[in-house]
């Protein structure tokens, strides 16, 4: 339970160029599910994705710069928040891998930031410093291959997870059908690949969700518009599959690619996207088997969800339309899982990604 004092506090990255708002921070009334900004950085180039430590109240979000030639490459900026006035302070950023990235996460114990490139199939391992800055890079891992699909012509990891256990990462790559786990060494500071699990051809595996109890994951594959059940064993990071089931209604046959993926706190539903179909579909766990039962698909009002999210509490969840140019509020049902849109959407320039945390 939250803390009387402390207010919902929500993040937003974007496409933008550098000259423009790219990160935005809005407070989100729980009466009634509106969000309102309370603050705005511009500085960053294509700042699509954040990660929230709301213990230490850091930001860190991705971004691109160039070489002097014009080559793209990845940058990753840390920031302090301000609970109180609902702003973020730069603390630092800086160049990360040869390639501009996708996707930003951090390890439980605050120690590790990994980024991930799509275009330049790879994925980095940075230090975090104590101070909350980004430190030195410890590792890049290039991935090699292509898969049986025209998007599948060269590796493309999408997202990297830290594992329940803290001692893996598990990286989708959705170029090769691959989810490669890698072991944390923190002696050398390195990351070593100890397992795979092959996908369906032409899956597409972009994002990846773990059960609460740890025993089950869940990866939502963009290509094909399925999600896939698997169990996980802790330890040794290896999955095995239960089940794959389709995002999508069975009377739609237009174009579709699926992008985020997240499970309630109580383990009991499942959420993804659709980007064509432009909804959130959900479904019921099976705590026993972890198969997944459809329960509903909710359309995000907006088109092209590139990421949603719950609301600590579960109370409402968050979709980030990037061609609807808008941030919807869905209120949940707390026995059914239900989403029901509020009625309450605010304007945003191409938004990817959302986070809501309690500061």
């Amino acid at each position: 339970m939250n803390n009387q004092n402390e207010r919902l506090l929500v993040f937003a990255g974007s496409y933008a160029e550098s000259t423009d708002n790219g990160l935005y921070v809005y407070s989100l009334d729980e009466a009634t599910g509106e969000l309102t900004q309370t603050d705005a950085f511009m500085g960053l180039k294509n700042p699509t994705f954040v990660n929230v430590d709301a213990t230490a109240g850091r930001l860190y979000a991705i971004g691109e710069a160039a070489y002097s030639d014009g080559t793209k490459i990845g940058e990753a900026s840390s920031f302090a928040i301000d609970p109180a006035k609902g702003s973020l302070h730069l603390l630092n950023r800086l160049n990360t891998v040869g390639a501009p990235t996708c996707h930003i996460q951090r390890s439980a114990d605050s120690k590790y930031l990994s980024v991930t490139s799509y275009h330049g199939g790879m994925v980095g391992l940075f230090a975090i410093r104590e101070d909350g800055q980004i430190g030195e890079s410890l590792d890049v891992q290039q991935h090699q291959g292509h898969s049986v699909h025209p998007n599948q012509d060269r590796p493309h990891p999408h997202s990297s997870f830290y594992d329940p256990t803290g001692k893996y990462l598990l990286v989708q790559d959705l170029g090769l059908d691959r989810i490669y786990t890698y072991a944390l060494n923190e002696e050398e500071g390195k990351l070593e690949r100890v397992a795979e699990q092959v996908t369906a051809p032409g899956a597409g595996p972009r994002h990846l969700v773990f059960h609460p109890n740890g025993k089950y994951a869940f990866v939502i594959n963009e290509l094909n518009s399925t999600v896939t059940a698997y169990q996980y064993d802790g330890s040794n990071g290896t999955l095995s599959e239960i089940h794959s089931i389709s995002t999508l209604p069975a009377d739609y046959d237009g174009e579709n690619g699926c992008a985020e993926i997240t499970i309630s706190k109580d383990g009991r539903f499942v959420y993804g996207s659709n980007r064509g179909h432009d909804s959130i579909v959900q479904y019921e766990v099976n705590q026993a088997t972890g198969e997944l039962t459809l329960v509903q698909h909710v359309s995000t009002e907006g088109g092209h969800p590139r990421h949603f999210s719950l609301t600590p509490n579960g109370n409402y969840v968050l979709a980030a339309n990037r061609d609807g140019n808008n941030i919807v509020t869905f209120a949940v049902d707390a026995e059914s899982g239900k989403l029901t849109y509020t009625g309450k959407s605010i304007e945003v320039s191409k938004p990817v990604c959302v986070w809501s945390v309690y500061m």
